[in-house]
């Protein structure tokens, strides 16, 4: 008797893990050539795509299928500029005297899931306290819901500089912080910095070459590293398998970080064209956000929301961000697509396609942007940013054509990580 029971049991875990999925497809949409592919079914076993097939086709019994025919379906999207630790309000600045790790940990939860809910199944979270880190590995281990965290832990600045953490201190808390709490003054401590997130479980670097709208800090353009400082970043990053962003909204900043070996650019509000040419001939990507820098000049009218000295620098980048990512792609810069949600609300990260549509970017290229191109920017490109077979089951659903109608993506109706559905 005993023997039997086991024996159903065995047969019953079999079936359950033997289960695919089977998604009928009204239309898919093909990020690689732009067109909509119709009445298909992707075919789902564990966390890959099995195959596709022509038609609406069901499994056996134990299958399960589900009804996509009304919806237009997409590959995951991808944001490569978050901050999932946290979200700028009027209480921002004092959190971080009034907050332990574990209220951050929490919190970062929430904004997690909210990411996920909203279609972005693999994000870059590029700067926090370094739970960030700890919030990566729980969805990895499947405690918390969210999106694949690609996280560089803290960033990287100069003594004053952008993600200096005790920027805007008093004297008696300001200390001295170095290379383990991300602040650079040299070549050695470049190095050391580097390894620190290697030995803390990052997975990218990120600097903020130069001054940034939201740390207390006089300016928000000016470059903060060497060529030299940044070269030994980019060199010591490779050795560890590591891609470098680089935070910049000045011109001269961000020609340094270029020719110092970056991999993209975030920001970039005060580009040049000269600048843009040097990332063409580079093939540096520029990662344009303008949701940011919509929200951080709104935000700078309301009086209170950020200390005096931060809201004069939104106000002086913000409004000619849009304009300069326009120029940017006109000239050919090449670009991934990034947010740097946590600026504003986590899980509206769509909002962006709107932006970069008024920017004269086609919804087509930045859909491209947010799958294909990311993945290829994050060494992930042959299992993420397509509907293909052999590819991670990543994928979402919206009501409409986004081409059509950009908004739907901000409307996210279905949402599948790894074979697993979070949103039906």
């Amino acid at each position: 008797m005993r023997n039997a029971i086991l024996s159903l049991l065995l047969l019953i875990v079999n079936l359950v893990s033997a289960q695919d999925t089977y998604l009928q497809c009204g239309s898919i949409y093909d990020v690689s050539t732009g067109k909509m592919i119709t009445e298909r079914t992707i075919i789902v076993s564990g966390t890959k795509i099995k195959r596709i097939e022509n038609g609406f086709v069901s499994g056996a019994a134990s299958d399960r299928t589900l009804d996509l025919k009304n919806r237009i379906v997409l590959p995951g999207l991808i944001d490569m500029h978050v901050h999932i630790e946290g979200e700028y309000n009027k209480g921002s600045y004092m959190k971080e005297f009034t907050q332990n790790e574990a209220d951050i940990a929490l919190e970062s939860t929430v904004y997690a899931k909210k990411t996920l809910m909203a279609g972005f199944t693999t994000v870059r979270d590029l700067g926090g306290t370094g739970v960030n880190i700890a919030l990566k590995n729980a969805i990895n281990k499947g405690l918390v819901d969210g999106p694949r965290i690609i996280t560089s832990g803290m960033a990287l600045a100069t003594t004053g500089g952008h993600a200096d953490p005790t920027n805007g201190r008093k004297r008696e808390l300001m200390g001295d912080p170095g290379p383990k709490e991300g602040v650079v003054n040299s070549i050695d401590d470049a190095k050391k910095a580097v390894r620190q997130r290697y030995k803390n479980g990052a997975d990218v670097i990120k600097i903020t070459a130069t001054g940034g709208v939201l740390s207390v800090a006089k300016s928000g353009n000016n470059p903060q590293f060497t060529l030299e400082e940044i070269q030994a970043i980019t060199s010591t990053a490779k050795n560890y398998g590591f891609s470098v962003a680089a935070h910049a909204h000045g011109d001269e900043g961000m020609k340094l970080a270029i020719l110092g070996g970056v991999n993209t650019i975030e920001h970039g509000s005060f580009m040049s064209e000269e600048t843009m040419e040097l990332m063409v001939e580079n093939n540096c990507y520029l990662i344009p956000t303008i949701s940011a820098g919509k929200q951080v000049a709104e935000k700078a009218k309301e009086p209170g929301f950020f200390p005096e000295v931060v809201a004069r620098k939104a106000l002086e980048i913000g409004p000619i961000h849009q304009s300069t990512m326009a120029k940017a792609y006109k000239k050919g810069v090449p670009m991934g697509f990034g947010t740097d949600a946590g600026v504003f609300p986590h899980g509206k990260n769509a909002i962006e396609f709107g932006y970069l549509l008024e920017a004269g970017i086609p919804v087509k290229e930045s859909l491209k942007a947010a799958t294909i191109v990311n993945a290829q920017l994050l060494g992930m490109e042959n299992e993420l940013g397509k509907i293909e077979e052999g590819f991670t089951a990543d994928i979402i659903a919206v009501e409409e054509n986004p081409l059509k109608k950009v908004g739907t993506l901000e409307n996210v109706s279905f949402v599948m990580k790894e074979g697993v559905v979070y949103k039906q």
